[in-house]
């Protein structure tokens, strides 16, 4: 199955802190919510998402993650591990050890990014 980079980074997301609104989609992926409402609606054709009424807002709806989505992205990470790890091989451990302190450092600053995903799973519960 082909994606772009947009669906592939907004199925990512919606796998990892979904389910969202499209709304708080677009703001976690930078785009605008036409865009995002474009880019989830062609996930939904491909059914690696599904929306359900939003329990928060009943006049809104939420994505997930169908199944065959979820399948897909750890196919795809599995994929992106197993390049990486090849790459990584060749690296010594003074190189490795600064990856691994960088890899954190950026994962917090993404995360820092992404407040409005954190207070919707909190009221989701």
């Amino acid at each position: 199955m082909d994606l772009s980079p947009s669906q592939t980074a907004a199925l990512a997301t919606i796998e990892r802190h979904g389910p969202l609104t499209p709304s708080e989609l677009a703001l976690a992926e930078r785009v605008q919510r036409p865009t995002m409402t474009r880019i989830v609606a062609r996930l939904e054709e491909a059914d690696l998402v599904e929306r359900t009424a939003d329990p928060v807002d009943g006049r809104s709806f939420v994505v997930s993650a169908t199944p065959e989505g979820k399948r897909l992205m750890t196919k795809l990470r599995s994929r992106k591990n197993a390049f990486l790890a090849r790459r990584l091989r060749g690296l010594d451990g003074d190189d490795v050890a600064a990856l691994a302190r960088a890899a954190e450092i950026l994962e917090r600053l993404l995360e820092d990014e992404r407040p409005i995903i954190h207070a919707r799973s909190r009221e989701r519960g």
